[in-house]
């Protein structure tokens, strides 16, 4: 895949992460070129098909979506910007992680929640840009709808241009939803810029498809274990 050179402005800030030993040797060993990854997860290039949105939870104090959120998802051609691949679908899996693990290869851009069956829900990510690179293990501490974004210290020292605080909405960085990994500032989220998908962009979040990361999130608990390879 043709490496896109990263844009400017990204929503998190980098932490130095854990790589995991299989997958830093296996990087190291440049084994993670020409699909490896995807032929590890799920075991062939098989058919694949559309996923529909999952449905949202159902809870009686849940108030109406919001008028932004359905601004956010109307369908448009810059919604509809990342490639084919790049699309939510469902796909063979046959590694051994249980169903709910999120599993995300950075190399390829691809985020995959795993499910029963031998299957695997397949998202486009947006990864970190060189130098903000990073693998490990987390799981989901907190989740977010439309949340608000505050730049780190270290990153309004890098954009002094930056707002101390943006509320959630639309125009915001972090997009509709944010899965939160760990302790650290890593995200999994939304993005405003869904053109982004499928490159190099940010330092460190994985960056998702408005209307992506909202089905992930109605998908996923808290608690659930993301692998970052």
């Amino acid at each position: 895949m043709r490496r896109v050179p990263a844009l400017p402005v990204a929503a998190c800030l980098a932490f130095s992460a854990l790589a995991l030993s299989a997958g830093a040797a296996a990087a190291a060993n440049g084994e993670f070129g020409g699909g490896f990854i995807e032929l590890l997860l799920t075991g062939s290039a098989g058919p694949t098909h559309f996923v529909p949105p999952a449905a949202p939870p159902v809870a009686a104090e849940q108030a109406p979506a919001p008028a932004a959120e359905t601004a956010a998802l109307t369908p448009s051609e810059v919604e509809a910007a990342p490639p084919e691949e790049f699309r939510r679908q469902e796909v063979d899996y046959s590694g051994r992680e249980a169903p709910g693990t999120i599993v995300i290869d950075t190399r390829q851009k691809f985020l995959f929640l795993v499910e029963p069956g031998g299957r695997a829900i397949r998202y486009g990510v947006g990864v970190g840009r060189p130098g903000f690179e990073w693998a490990g293990v987390k799981s989901i501490t907190r989740k977010a709808e439309w949340p608000g974004w505050t730049p780190p210290p270290q990153m309004m020292l890098r954009r002094p241009d930056l707002p101390a605080h943006m509320d959630g909405g639309p125009d915001n960085p972090l997009g509709a939803r944010a899965l939160y990994l760990g302790s650290s500032l890593y995200r999994i989220h939304g993005t405003n810029e869904p053109e982004t998908i499928g490159r190099d962009v940010s330092s460190g979040c994985i960056r998702m498809m408005n209307e992506d990361v909202i089905d992930l999130y109605n998908r996923v608990r808290v608690g659930a274990k993301v692998i970052v390879i």
